[in-house]
């Protein structure tokens, strides 16, 4: 599985940004895709997650402010946010999950969203 993202860049506090993440390869694989998170000096975080089934899951600070969403026609999945803050400032990373691992094996390059305040 290969995972592409984009859409990442650079916006004043309060605005929004739509990240995209298109898979390719071995979609059968994979039962869930996420966006994670990385802030510099801290840990990798998983912002948000939506299965196979449609089911989705987001980190508490971004509820109500992000919604992850995924086009199956195109294997694409979105995560739209808004109400962006200085603190999401951090490099984004998309991943999918193995259906037989059920953890998080592929990964696309991270792309970098920078809130201003």
């Amino acid at each position: 599985v290969q995972l592409q993202a984009s859409g990442g860049g650079l916006v004043q506090a309060g605005g929004s940004l739509r990240l995209s993440c298109a898979a390719s390869g071995s979609i059968f694989s994979i039962n869930a895709m996420g966006w994670y998170r990385q802030a510099p000096g801290k840990q990798r975080e998983l912002v948000a997650r939506i299965t196979s089934g449609g089911s989705t899951n987001y980190l508490d600070s971004v509820k109500g402010r992000f919604t992850i969403s995924r086009d199956n026609a195109k294997n694409t999945v979105y995560l739209q946010m808004n109400s962006l803050k200085p603190e999401d400032t951090a490099v984004y990373y998309c991943a999918a999950r193995g259906a037989v691992t059920r953890s998080y094996d592929y990964w696309g390059q991270g792309t970098q969203v920078t809130v201003s305040s």
